[in-house]
């Protein structure tokens, strides 16, 4: 004669690992949609400041539209409006203002 929650009955062990399967299959949805998209975008946002020349027209993560008139390692000039230059860190650039097109040169004074 068998006592409840004995344990005498066939089934009761094989759940422990089908009870990580709903978790294990979020993580990977939100691996899928949220972790890998944000990398690649970080890797594009590095390889875009890599490849910042003199001429390029920015735009900054504060809204301000410049050209670029002096590039160095860590650290640019950009010129906001006639005469007016800023030095400024290549990390707070947002992205190249006019769809990534070159800027028209100054004209000559």
């Amino acid at each position: 004669m068998g006592l409840p929650g004995t344990g005498s009955g066939g089934a009761g062990g094989g759940g422990g690992l089908m009870g990580l399967l709903p978790l294990v299959l979020m993580f990977a949805i939100f691996y899928f949609l949220l972790i890998r998209p944000q990398q690649k975008k970080a890797k594009q946002h590095k390889e875009m400041l890599s490849n910042l020349k003199r001429g390029d027209s920015i735009i900054t993560t504060g809204g301000i539209y410049g050209r670029i008139v002096e590039v160095n390692d860590t650290s640019m000039n950009v010129e906001v409006a006639d005469k007016v230059r800023i030095k400024m860190a290549k990390g707070f650039v947002h992205g190249l203002a006019g769809g990534g097109q070159e800027a028209s040169p100054p004209p000559p004074k």
